[in-house]
């Protein structure tokens, strides 16, 4: 189920525009040296974006004081603007019926766009 649903997200729930867009926010973290940081953790949304289904965000144990600054900063910068992006197309998409779990996917991805370092993808299983 998981699979057809990673399908489905990929083809109608816009899974692959986010990613390209991700990926193209990571590429342009990793030319402005100084950003790097931030295009790890670009890198991982876009991968997240891809397959959201039968994956999970989780807190990183060996994240320190440099990632809560960071993150600080990701919030004032891209945070704020990337998590709303998601909440409001989840809003919408649950308004749907057929659109529910793609809402629920969006509704995934609000935490880790919002405060993304210091934390991983994991699988549920």
């Amino acid at each position: 189920m998981r699979f057809l649903l990673n399908v489905l997200w990929f083809i109608f729930g816009g899974g692959f525009l986010l990613a390209i867009g991700y990926g193209f926010a990571a590429l342009i973290c990793f030319v402005l040296i100084i950003t790097i940081p931030f295009g790890v953790a670009a890198g991982r949304l876009a991968l997240y974006s891809l397959w959201p289904f039968g994956r999970t965000v989780v807190s990183r144990p060996g994240a320190g004081v440099g990632s809560g600054l960071a993150n600080i900063l990701w919030v004032v910068l891209f945070g704020w603007w990337i998590a709303l992006a998601h909440l409001t197309a989840g809003i919408a998409l649950c308004v749907t019926i057929i659109g529910i779990p793609f809402g629920i996917a969006n509704f995934k991805l609000v935490p880790v766009a919002f405060w993304p370092l210091g934390r991983e993808i994991v699988d549920v299983d």
